[in-house]
């Protein structure tokens, strides 16, 4: 059974179909990466899984529960993290603060407990710190912990975004386009992180990505969509290929899937 099964999802936005009879399965332990012009509705797509949309018809099936209409912040509890096409982190809080909150469904102590700083709040809070290091150290971001988000730059910015949904722990990330103004250096960097979040922390990854050279070298399966519609499905290689793919996306001819 796939750990994430999208079936005949559709979603509308007055007459606009921003999603047509979407089918998608992602199965545990890969890259699955969703390409498509802008507009195509990829991040839509991401807002119906996570509970921002509710689609017209269809259905998002994580792990055999049907998650559909799951409230967005009941989502992060089933296991999935996501992470922005635009920054949603606390600009005046330090990377450190904004890491943390990636912690808070973890927390089970009571409201009591948790004012009085009781035995099990304690504990808590130290696993949770414990766990922040982890993730800190993972995406080297040691020498940023005590800054101030409104200071660093944006790649770090982004950085501290995926290690804030890393911090949840999850067994499925949604990476919205990861990769967009991340310099040449940051984006080698963002590729290798994919690959060991996929390898060491058996995380499996739904990514959107416009950047194919980060599609050919991190995704085992692609998905192409174009206004709404699924175009094509396979390898990155059988993507790039497709006629319709070429057509939409990717351009004219063939050597524009080797440079996009």
């Amino acid at each position: 059974m796939p750990l994430l099964e999208v079936t005949e999802l559709s979603k509308k936005f007055g007459g606009v179909h921003a999603l047509t009879m979407v089918n998608l399965q992602v199965e545990k332990g890969e890259v699955h990466a969703l390409i498509g012009p802008n507009g195509a509705g990829k991040t839509t797509l991401f807002n119906c899984i996570s509970g921002f949309y509710r689609p017209e018809r269809g259905s998002a099936v994580f792990k055999g529960r049907d998650i559909t209409r799951t409230a967005p912040h009941k989502i992060p509890r089933l296991g999935i993290a996501r992470t922005f096409q635009n920054l949603e982190l606390f600009r005046n809080a330090t990377v450190l603060d904004n890491i943390m909150l990636g912690r808070y469904m973890h927390k089970r102590a009571s409201f009591f407990s948790e004012a009085l700083f009781l035995s099990k709040a304690k504990n808590q809070e130290v696993e949770a710190r414990r766990r922040v290091e982890e993730v800190i150290d993972f995406l080297d971001l040691q020498p940023y912990r005590d800054r101030v988000i409104a200071q660093l730059p944006f790649g770090t910015q982004k950085c501290v975004e995926l290690a804030r949904a890393l911090a949840l722990d999850p067994e499925l990330i949604l990476l919205d386009e990861p990769a967009a103004g991340l310099n040449s250096e940051e984006t080698r960097d963002l590729c290798f992180w994919i690959e060991d979040i996929k390898e060491d922390l058996e995380i499996t990854v739904l990514l959107v990505e416009h950047n194919m050279r980060v599609v050919n070298e991190v995704a085992d399966r692609v998905t192409a969509l174009d206004f709404g519609a699924v175009i094509a499905h396979g390898t990155p290689e059988e993507v790039q290929q497709h006629p319709d793919v070429i057509q939409a996306y990717l351009g004219e001819d063939d050597g524009a899937a080797a440079s996009a």
